[in-house]
């Protein structure tokens, strides 16, 4: 047991440690709206709008506010010494990551994100227990080797950038450069940050209370690492279990529209239609008896009266049936026509301020925005997957 009060090396340690501590919570961040991925409607929108360079920008930003990530890379290089041996161990996380991010993500595949945020906040127990020698001291088992568990735990960590990354509406027309751009994005944020990482370490590995803040250290990972782990799987009961929680009715619509958005793989069309202030916009598709389309919609920002309705084809009453009507900032489900006609969308924006919409559609229709041909030639009638179009 460490006495701090009677020796001037004990004394030294305690303006140390705190410094210590304070640099591992503002670093990682360990707050209840600080889990990992999300990101905001303002990086959506920039997401869509901007190139490859875009991505690359968002990917570095994502990165660094990417806490459980950090605090993985944190573990990795705690011990480490030698520069090749950095080298070494971050290639293989790097390599893991980027291949599940890359595969993943180009190929539609995702896992719910409480779920995948979950393992990987174990995965940062793990890397702390490890560097504490657990496994010897607690388990009296030789440890499982390093440079495989990193690659490992890096192809969990790269699903997890990979389903944050496809709560976006991707350019299918450029989906794999897009995906490249944002991995470069990834890369070059975690250089930044462990660049950072390796300074504060190299000057506190040179005190003499470098062993006993290396212990706060990793028993601190653990314990954030188990914080994670119990915030992520509390949401993962909400989210896969809703019935079982006792939640507001707001609440429990948007968890089942967040499940519903995380298991629809692709969209066959994205469509982005931007209202200016006090100004409405009709937006309708051409669907025949039967037919069946899936949608998901949400505004960059504030609330939109909506109807979701449709027109039999040929009346002249003015007859039309609503689907849904309401007001708010986003909406999703499914619907199979009752009659051959126009069915969409009328929005209204009452707010002081511009509103732009992302509209995510699937199924068998005909969009009426691509020209008026597109009602008269059986060719015009097919979309290309994955194309958009812009309505202002």
């Amino acid at each position: 047991m460490f006495n701090f009060s009677q020796s001037s090396a004990g004394r030294e340690r305690l303006p140390v440690l705190f410094v210590f501590v304070i640099f591992l919570a503002a670093i990682f961040g360990i707050a209840p709206d600080a889990f990992s991925h999300g990101m905001s409607d303002g990086e959506k929108h920039s997401i869509m709008e901007g190139g490859n360079l875009r991505y690359i920008w968002i990917g570095a930003t994502h990165m660094l506010s990417g806490y459980d990530h950090l605090a993985f890379v944190f573990g990795i290089i705690f011990f480490l010494t030698k520069f090749k041996d950095i080298v070494k161990y971050i290639t293989a996380f790097t390599i893991g990551h980027s291949i599940t991010l890359i595969i993943a993500t180009f190929n539609g595949v995702q896992i719910n994100y409480f779920l995948i945020d979950a393992i990987i906040a174990l995965s940062v127990c793990y890397i702390a227990f490890q560097n504490l020698d657990g496994f010897k001291k607690y388990l009296n088992i030789k440890a499982p080797n390093m440079m495989v568990m990193i690659f490992g735990l890096g192809l969990i960590h790269g699903l997890g950038l990979s389903t944050r990354l496809q709560q976006l509406p991707l350019n299918t027309d450029n989906l794999l450069m897009n995906i490249i751009s944002f991995n470069v994005g990834i890369e070059l944020g975690q250089i930044a940050a462990l660049s950072l990482m390796l300074l504060v370490i190299a000057v506190f590995r040179k005190s003499r209370s470098f062993p006993i803040f290396s212990k706060v250290s990793n028993y601190f990972l653990i314990l954030a690492g188990a914080y994670l782990f119990l915030m992520q799987a509390h949401g993962y009961q909400h989210t896969a279990h809703p019935e079982e929680f006792a939640v507001s009715e707001k609440s429990a619509e948007r968890m089942a529209e967040n499940k519903e958005a995380a298991q629809q793989p692709k969209w066959q069309d994205t469509i982005i239609v931007t209202i200016p202030a006090g100004s409405d916009i009709e937006y309708k598709l051409q669907l025949a008896k039967g037919a069946s389309l899936k949608y998901l919609w949400q505004t960059d920002q504030g609330d939109l009266f909506f109807d979701f309705h449709g027109e039999p084809e040929g009346d002249t009453t003015g007859y039309f049936k609503s689907y849904q009507k309401n007001t708010k900032p986003h909406s999703s489900g499914s619907l199979t026509t009752e009659f051959a006609g126009t069915h969409g969308w009328y929005w209204k924006n009452s707010n002081s301020f511009p509103v732009t919409i992302t509209l995510n559609i699937d199924g068998q229709y005909q969009r009426l925005d691509l020209g008026a041909n597109s009602q008269e030639s059986s060719s015009a009638k097919t979309v290309k997957s994955g194309s958009r179009m812009k309505v202002d």
